[in-house]
């Protein structure tokens, strides 16, 4: 049988974006290896069990918690657009993780690139 653990651990593994999920008390969880270089200059892999709030300035934080209060409001909102980022041409998102009861569990950011894909397609 498939070890589910595994199967979405190795999706987040070799996500391209930056994948940075933290608890509901803001604690980062989990980064995924593209994560740990991005934020190297801020401590990359020692940010983990820290407290993501600390990596923001105070509107940051402010938003940040808001979107967490609004996930917990009901089963049903779990993703909400944050902001554009131009300099690198991505969406950038906030997403609800919930467990098999619907029941808010986690949080994390999601990116999604506009840059049209260059790699060929089925080059392998």
């Amino acid at each position: 049988m498939i070890d589910l653990n595994n199967v979405f651990k190795g999706v987040l593994e070799t996500e391209r974006a930056a994948v940075v999920i933290c608890d509901l008390e803001h604690k980062i969880i989990y980064m995924n290896p593209v994560a740990i270089r991005r934020y190297e200059k801020w401590g990359g892999k020692a940010l983990l069990g820290k407290n993501l709030l600390d990596c923001h300035n105070e509107k940051s934080r402010e938003m940040i918690c808001k979107v967490v209060e609004w996930f917990k409001a009901s089963k049903d909102n779990n993703l909400v657009y944050t902001f554009y980022n131009q300099k690198e041409n991505k969406d950038v998102y906030m997403v609800a993780i919930r467990d098999n009861d619907g029941e808010l569990i986690a949080y994390y950011e999601k990116h999604e690139y506009r840059d049209k894909e260059t790699m060929k397609m089925y080059d392998i």
